[in-house]
């Protein structure tokens, strides 16, 4: 079993009214290659005729966003021409290689009529070899997400990418990536097995969860050693709820300024350039 190296916690740092915690990156650590950022907005309940999401049109290049909508709701499009209302449950995986803009805003109705609201988003790093990739969007409601139900009931783990023994998840990914999001009753317990030379992705959205044989709570993220083959969770008396991923890290250098993630100081000025010049597409109000 995968020993812990170190537990994170997740600073607090809320965008206008949006509240949000940042595991990754944080004070205590970088990235977990190929894994660069994470945010968790909420949970926080908006009152009717409210603003939403502040999210507005921006550019990225050279990694993938991947949400996921746990309450609430995001209404996305981008200059690719996609656009979609995705609610409590579903994914939104977005490839920005080349470039691309989106915005990620709240739909009419969420700001119409408000609600409860919690969301995380992921960068997942793009190898030197795709960052120039065409763009392209997927996204998916709960219920085109396949699920397991395992541990007499008590764990459910939704299949995101990658694949769980013989059963496919729902993205098709550029990059051997697995992600799942993993809902446990109290007292329930999973053993998953991960290749030794994998970096995991383990972030406690909720509740208590046991790993390395210690419990971990909400708005942590933890960092683990590279000596086993497998990772044993049990939940707490509360049960929780588990971001958890896994890849082989790229070893690549990675050169990150605003929402661009390149290997160089000068592709960064590139995309700069080519955003100036409008080879990112053109934003239809």
């Amino acid at each position: 079993m995968r020993s812990i190296h170190k537990i994170h916690r997740a600073g607090y740092s809320p965008i206008a009214d949006l509240i949000t915690y940042s595991p990754l990156p944080s004070r205590t650590l970088d990235q977990v290659d190929p894994f660069l950022f994470l945010n968790h907005h909420g949970p926080q309940v908006y009152k009717p005729r409210n603003n939403g999401l502040p999210f507005g049109p921006h550019p990225h290049r050279g990694m993938e966003t991947v949400t996921f909508i746990l309450d609430g709701d995001i209404m996305h499009q981008d200059s690719g021409g996609h656009e979609s209302v995705i609610t409590a449950g579903g994914v939104q995986w977005m490839t920005a290689g080349r470039g691309l803009i989106h915005a990620e805003v709240s739909s009419q109705e969420f700001k119409q009529t408000g609600g409860p609201l919690e969301i995380l988003q992921l960068w997942v790093n793009l190898p030197a070899r795709l960052k120039m990739t065409e763009p392209r969007y997927i996204g998916l409601q709960k219920e085109d997400i396949p699920s397991l139900t395992l541990d007499e009931g008590k764990v459910t783990v939704n299949l995101i990418s990658g694949a769980w023994e013989d059963q496919q998840a729902a993205f098709e990914t550029l990059s051997d990536v697995t992600l799942n999001t993993i809902f446990f009753q109290p007292g329930g317990q999973l053993t998953i097995p991960v290749p030794a030379v994998h970096n995991i992705l383990f972030y406690v959205i909720r509740g208590q969860i046991t790993a390395g044989g210690q419990p971990i709570e909400a708005l942590h993220l933890v960092e683990f050693n590279h000596d086993g083959d497998a990772l044993h969770l049990q939940a707490g008396p509360a049960g929780g709820v588990l971001l958890f991923g896994h890849a082989q890290p790229f070893n690549e250098p990675v050169v990150a300024q605003g929402p661009f993630v390149m290997n160089t100081e000068e592709e960064i000025h590139q995309a700069y350039d080519d955003y100036r010049r409008g080879k990112f597409g053109q934003w239809k109000k």
